[in-house]
């Protein structure tokens, strides 16, 4: 228990401007806007300061007004629930700030506003809730309120579809939380994350799914549950919405993939102690979040359009985040969706400032003719040998130099396979190969430029996930053994670990050697039939691998056989 107030004003200062801006609107016109920036602002100064409170001291409890209430209307706020506070608050002020100018005189801009403040108290009391019941409550709530900003042009066909295609799939991963919640409430009696995670881990509760196969109770609430944080954080096969949401308002797209989306992410952290007891669960996140990764990037690189590249790339980043949890670095994890929501709400919002850019752009510019474009020879990049070398050798070598020299500094040990310093150099790893990768680009720069770059590159990405695995989980998870008990549980199989480190270094290899056969003008001997198969893999990319297609159908013929039924059998209903 606690008598801060800042905790409450925090959720309570959006809230209020919620329920003030349609009641002011008359009065005051487009200046209500003003009520919500403020609002946004007193609740992100406040996060600086609860963070800085739950930092030095234990974590703030508020016991609800009636301490049998079922729905337990409290608070708990640890470490965990400051950061993501302060990341919702700051960027919801970001978007609030821009949506000012960017809906002016829209139709909508009052229900807007009243939409996005009360969107922004409900992330809040999400990362606040005190049991599992009131974080389903808000969770569900969340999945509304954002139908209801998609669909703000509701005049526009292409929207109000995608706003509802997203609120299906949204309520099917709603429902199978539901069942995750009802089940765990059934094993374990209790909906408390304390006394939820004591009994689980005494439990020895079986589920019987056919006769001969069984199982374990908490495999069973964790798979339930990780289906609701599958659908908000877009992981595959339910991630075809979206990329479908572009249509909706900017401020709109920036807020959901800079927050709305990191919810599932936030959700396993907040269950981690139960997902720890789940091997097989974690396993699965893993391969789930791979698969998401791939495809995502995959179908990235052949779009057409800005933001729906924008949406796909969100995708492939909550694969990566998903990825980390699969493997126990939840915190690594948390520190991956800050820093992709603080750039990827910065993209979004650019996005749409160079869309409405060329709306009020009276002139169109003028494109050349394709024979002047074919006509004219393409000049060639210069190739540097010394680029090329040093981006082939600090994808490839550097990092085990750097994680050695780390060692001496951070004490941590490299004999493991499943400790958490293996998997987050990996992941700096891939993360820094695809920036040098990108950096060769610019070889028509001085040499000696590119290459500082593509060190200072490495050097600082390696050491990025070394601070986050090594400082970030002792702040997030500052019990003693429990990060390591995470590694433990989520550990793959030696093989398949190994395996995915050969892979990702024969494929880095492939692109360098690509590279260099280009610049020099040679041309790798393909069969006929590989050359055929890219091709048709390209089409397949574009066409998001026909996934959306396949739901249509589905959806179709469901409806389709939902009529039959209505007008055989239950015509005579009134």
């Amino acid at each position: 228990m606690t008598s801060l107030p800042h905790p409450i004003l925090i959720l309570l200062s959006p809230l209020l401007a919620g329920l003030l801006i349609p009641i002011l609107a008359p009065r005051l016109g487009e200046k209500i806007s003003k009520i919500g920036i403020i609002a946004q602002v007193i609740s992100f100064f406040l996060s600086l300061i609860l963070l800085y409170d739950v930092t030095v001291n234990p974590p703030i409890s508020i016991a609800p007004l009636n301490a049998q209430d079922f729905l337990g209307f409290g608070l708990y706020i640890d470490r965990l629930s400051a950061v993501m506070m302060l990341l919702v608050t700051g960027v919801s002020t970001l978007i609030h700030v821009f949506s000012r100018n960017y809906l002016h005189q829209d139709t909508g801009y009052t229900r807007f506003f009243t939409l996005l403040s009360l969107i922004t108290f409900a992330l809040l009391y999400l990362v606040a809730s005190p049991n599992l019941l009131m974080l389903l409550v808000f969770w569900q709530l969340i999945s509304w309120l954002l139908y209801l900003l998609l669909i703000h042009n509701h005049v526009h066909q292409p929207t109000i579809k995608a706003g509802f295609k997203t609120l299906i799939i949204l309520r099917i991963g709603d429902i199978c939380f539901l069942g995750g919640v009802i089940l765990a409430y059934q094993l374990y009696g209790t909906l408390e994350f304390p006394h939820i995670f004591e009994r689980a881990a005494e439990s020895t509760a079986v589920i019987s799914l056919l006769p001969g196969i069984e199982m374990k109770g908490v495999t069973a609430v964790a798979l339930l549950i990780f289906v609701g944080a599958m659908s908000k954080s877009a992981q595959f096969p339910m991630h075809v919405w979206l990329p479908d949401t572009m249509y909706g308002p900017t401020p709109v797209s920036a807020l959901m993939h800079a927050g709305i989306v990191n919810a599932g992410g936030f959700l396993l952290n907040r269950l981690a102690p139960l997902y720890g007891l789940s091997p097989t669960t974690l396993n699965l996140i893993f391969f789930l979040g791979a698969l998401t990764t791939i495809l995502g990037a995959s179908i990235m690189l052949v779009q057409n359009d800005a933001k729906k590249m924008l949406g796909y790339s969100t995708v492939a980043q909550m694969g990566y985040m998903i990825m980390e949890c699969g493997l126990g670095a939840f915190a690594l994890a948390i520190f991956h969706f800050i820093a992709h929501g603080l750039f990827k709400a910065s993209f979004f919002l650019g996005a749409g400032s160079v869309i409405h850019s060329t709306r009020i752009e009276p002139k169109a510019p003028t494109a050349p003719k394709i024979s002047q474009v074919l006509s004219e020879p393409k000049p060639k990049a210069p190739f540097s040998r010394l680029i090329w070398l040093t981006g082939f050798i600090t994808t490839l070598i550097l990092p085990l130099f750097i994680l050695f020299m780390a060692h001496d500094v951070f004490h941590i040990p490299l004999n493991d396979e499943a400790h958490g310093a293996v998997i987050f150099l990996f992941f700096g790893w891939v993360t820094s190969s695809q920036a040098i990768i990108s950096l060769y680009r610019m070889n028509a720069v001085s040499s000696w430029k590119v290459v500082s770059a593509m060190i200072g590159t490495l050097t600082l990405i390696v050491f990025t996930y070394l601070f986050a695995g090594e400082l970030f989980t002792l702040f997030l998870y500052p019990v003693p053994g429990e990060a390591a008990f995470y590694f433990e549980t989520a550990a793959l199989p030696a093989v398949i670990f190994d395996f995915f480190v050969v892979l990702t270094a024969l494929m880095i290899i492939s692109v360098w050697v690509f590279l260099y056969a280009k610049a020099r003008g040679q041309h790798i001997l393909m069969p006929a039939w590989i050359e055929d198969l890219k091709i048709k893999y390209y089409v397949r990319l574009m066409n998001r691998l026909y996934i959306d297609l396949f739901y249509q159908r589905c959806a179709q013929r469901i409806t389709g056989l939902a009529q039959k039924i209505d007008k055989r059998y239950l015509a005579w209903l009134p």
